[in-house]
């Protein structure tokens, strides 16, 4: 695995808090920095915050409190991919209308579009489904389509909302292990919440563990295994000791109290 400690951060939050018009405190004195290249994981309970963080981070939302700040532009330029828990298509549109979208709105020309199109989808196992409609897909393929439709754009940040949580787990595992392969052979730069600790283990360099709400750090643990990880590394002593501090971190974070 490429090392990041030296990389420079992406996107930077400091002393965050977010508080909701109801008065609900969703996160409170937030700091966390993503290096370029890393892939990093929220994990956390239900309501913690983590969804919130990513708005946040995607800026879809302002913080209430507290700052954040994409070094070199990100969020300003629109060089960030998202990927919300629902793969969210149009039905009326192939698969290659719904990717093609972003760059449709960016006003990209339609050569450009054809050929990002066509690349991104072979990129995520989709080459044979371009004129396909999201009714003729499984879950897990809708979800490869969300996928793509956020890697379009090459993004400088993608960020990933339990993209996962409602597949069966072969369907997870496998795109946990094409995820995996996708980010490292890019070189992108990613945020992924969940619930699970397994998933985390297997796919971060960088486990941020958060409190219950109001959320906050309450640890980080590095997951040194050396990219590709595959089969073998999910049923290795390696990773049920990672599985095992993470899930202690949690435990412990779920302790806490504001």
């Amino acid at each position: 695995m490429t090392t990041t400690a030296g990389a420079p951060a992406v996107v930077t939050l400091r002393g965050v808090e977010k508080v909701f018009a109801d008065g609900t405190q969703a996160i409170a004195r937030l700091d966390l920095d993503v290096r370029a290249g890393e892939f990093v994981t929220l994990l956390g309970p239900s309501g913690c915050g983590k969804s919130t963080a990513l708005r946040l981070m995607a800026a879809l939302s302002d913080a209430t409190r507290g700052t954040v700040s994409w070094p070199g532009g990100g969020a300003a330029h629109g060089e960030i991919g998202f990927v919300f828990q629902e793969p969210t298509l149009m039905p009326w549109t192939t698969v290659a209308g719904n990717v093609a979208l972003p760059l449709k709105l960016k006003g990209a020309p339609t050569a450009e579009i054809t050929a990002r199109v066509e690349k991104v989808l072979e990129q995520v196992g989709l080459a044979g489904f371009a004129a396909a409609y999201p009714r003729q897909l499984s879950g897990g393929m809708k979800m490869r389509v969300s996928i793509a439709r956020a890697l379009v754009t090459t993004p400088r940040l993608l960020l990933m909302d339990e993209p996962f949580a409602a597949l069966d787990e072969i369907t997870r595992f496998k795109l946990n292990n094409d995820l995996m392969a996708l980010a490292s052979g890019l070189g992108m730069t990613v945020v992924f919440v969940t619930h699970s600790v397994f998933e985390s283990v297997f796919l971060s360099q960088r486990i941020v563990v958060m409190t219950p709400r109001p959320g906050r750090v309450f640890a980080e643990l590095a997951i040194e295994a050396p990219y590709p990880r595959g089969d073998a590394f999910r049923t290795s002593p390696e990773y049920a000791a990672y599985c095992r501090r993470a899930s202690e971190a949690l435990s412990a974070a779920m302790e806490t109290r504001p």
